[in-house]
């Protein structure tokens, strides 16, 4: 079990929207608000989620989720909907949870990253922004008097607690609460502020989602990862090679733990690379034997779902073979394909060439094969397929 879960609350019906599809549904910068929330947190490195959705949205929200993402249906109340989802983590709680609107989808990663690492000191967490703006009481559309504004904070979410903690407050918490900071301090539990961000506001009224779309367009637009790859095989008894998807006619072959295709694995790391997820060996360990001469193709596809679940696609991408023998040149075309198919690209987006090393080290000695990688990621929706 994660030592962190996320519980994305999506069940609201968000009538001061306006009319039409509930707000967590409704398309903002070409994707329901709901998807970029998740998304969010996906990138921050969230690998837990819990969304919890109304009854009727099931097969909507399903459509979201990342495989390990869990759907749970909420209450009549936003109370309710928190409580039915930390009750489904029970059984095998995380140590930590964090708490959002799912209509919050402008969260940043160091909104989230802040809360978490206060928990590490507190047993609860929560951004907020001090309120700056003068405070007013009013009727009737006149000013009736004023307020204080010193000590105050507009809260913001997530906000995190101690799993245990927050848990034992909502079951013995009775009638509505604003939010889970509440019910927490209501039971007694000391709440650290975290930095807020302006951005990180709520959906509530028709005039935010131009707002949001505005920003959501912004951000994503620049939002552009690279990734670099390089490994080595040697050469040893058999008959071909499988480089970039493609068994090459050779006297020799290249040995490794998996089919040893040399350039898939160096592609597949650039990927990995760009999303600061290791590489192939983290991901599948050569002392595990169940990808003893698996195809390098599996691991390649898994690097480019990764991609997909934390919100990216592969903008295009490009191999270097660097090798005596075989000759790659004739074979060039059908590695394009090949590595297009199986990333679901176009195959003028991927890019495979080869030199020598004019016959110096262990390529020169054609000792084995060396491959150079670089893949670029950016945000989903910014390319075409």
């Amino acid at each position: 079990m994660d030592q962190i879960a996320a519980i994305i609350v999506a069940a609201g019906r968000g009538t001061r929207a306006g009319a039409g599809l509930p707000k967590q549904w409704r398309s903002v910068a070409g994707r329901p608000v709901l998807d970029w929330t998740l998304q969010a947190f996906r990138r921050a490195g969230l690998t837990q989620l819990v969304v919890v959705i109304h009854p009727d949205d099931r097969a909507r929200a399903g459509a979201l989720l990342a495989p390990g993402e869990m759907l749970v249906e909420g209450g009549a109340e936003r109370v309710a909907s928190v409580r039915a989802a930390l009750e489904a983590l029970a059984p095998a709680p995380p140590a930590q949870v964090l708490i959002h609107d799912g209509a919050r989808p402008l969260v940043s990663a160091q909104v989230i990253a802040d809360v978490r690492a206060a928990l590490a000191d507190a047993p609860a967490a929560a951004p907020a922004l001090p309120v700056v703006d003068a405070l007013w009481r009013g009727t009737s559309g006149e000013v009736q008097g004023t307020a204080p504004r010193d000590g105050l904070f507009r809260a913001q979410t997530p906000q995190g607690f101690d799993f245990a903690a927050i848990l034992r407050a909502h079951r013995t918490h009775s009638g509505p609460a604003a939010d889970d900071v509440e019910i927490a301090r209501a039971a007694g539990l000391r709440v650290a502020i975290t930095p807020g961000c302006e951005d990180n506001f709520k959906l509530t009224y028709p005039a935010d989602f131009a707002r949001a779309e505005r920003l959501l367009t912004e951000r994503h637009a620049m939002d552009i990862r690279l990734g670099n790859g390089y490994d080595v095989h040697r050469f040893g008894e058999g008959a071909g090679c499988w480089l970039c998807g493609v068994l090459v006619p050779h006297s020799r072959a290249l040995q490794g733990h998996s089919d040893a295709d040399v350039g898939m694995h160096a592609l597949t790391d650039a990927i990995y690379g760009a999303l600061a997820e290791g590489d192939i060996g983290q991901h599948f360990p050569p002392s595990d034997p169940q990808w003893k001469g698996a195809a390098s193709e599996i691991f390649l596809r898994h690097a480019v779902d990764l991609a997909a679940q934390k919100g990216y696609r592969i903008a295009n991408c490009d191999v270097t073979l660097v090798c005596e023998m075989p000759k790659i040149g004739p074979h060039a075309k059908a590695m394009q394909a090949r590595l297009a198919q199986i990333m679901t690209l176009a195959p003028e987006r991927v890019s495979v060439k080869a030199t020598t090393s004019e016959r110096l080290g262990f390529t020169g000695r054609e000792e084995g094969i060396a491959a150079l990688a670089t893949a670029c990621l950016i945000a989903d929706g910014k390319v075409d397929a």
